[in-house]
């Protein structure tokens, strides 16, 4: 597993994980990505329509699985059990990539269940490159920004002027 971990959103997680998936398509690997909110969300949906078992050996099935997002809000004991079983499931037989906010031993306060939370971290970090993404939001750095020069600016004051000139 590589667990893309940063302590501040919009430094590039999720466009790694992209990148990474994209690279394992390029070679002939089986991906999925899911925010992870929605894929547990999804899951709580197999279950109710009897298809849990399907979905589960489907994700276990995948060569690299991307979880975005983990735990931003926690999770209850039907997503916390799921998550465990996914872990169990894929340990030392497929890559999984998970993006988080949360340092891993974050996550274990974020679950319903602490001893299925260890379990399943346990499995993850035991055989997992940590990488940690620091730095200023790449979203904060494309935000736009007004700038004035001398020569060509005009104030929206002058511009109702101008506007009202016409009329």
């Amino acid at each position: 597993m590589l667990q893309s971990v940063a302590f501040s959103a919009g430094v590039g997680k999720t466009h790694l994980a992209c990148a990474l998936g994209h690279i394992a398509v390029r070679r002939r690997r089986t991906v999925h990505m899911a925010p992870a909110a929605k894929l547990f969300k999804r899951l709580k949906a197999a279950r109710l329509d009897n298809t849990l078992e399907a979905e589960m050996r489907r994700l276990a099935g995948v060569e690299l699985l991307i979880l975005d997002d983990f735990a931003l809000q926690p999770l209850d004991a039907t997503e916390t059990a799921d998550f465990y079983q996914l872990c169990v499931e894929r340990h030392q037989r497929a890559s999984t990539v998970v993006t988080s906010n949360r340092t891993a031993e974050e996550w274990l306060s974020m679950m319903a269940d602490p001893l299925l939370a260890q379990s399943a971290v346990d499995r993850l970090t035991s055989t997992a490159h940590e990488l940690v993404i620091e730095g200023e939001s790449y979203r904060r750095r494309q935000k736009p920004s007004i700038h004035h020069r001398h020569d060509t600016s005009v104030s929206i004051d002058d511009q109702k002027e101008t506007s009202h000139d016409h009329t």
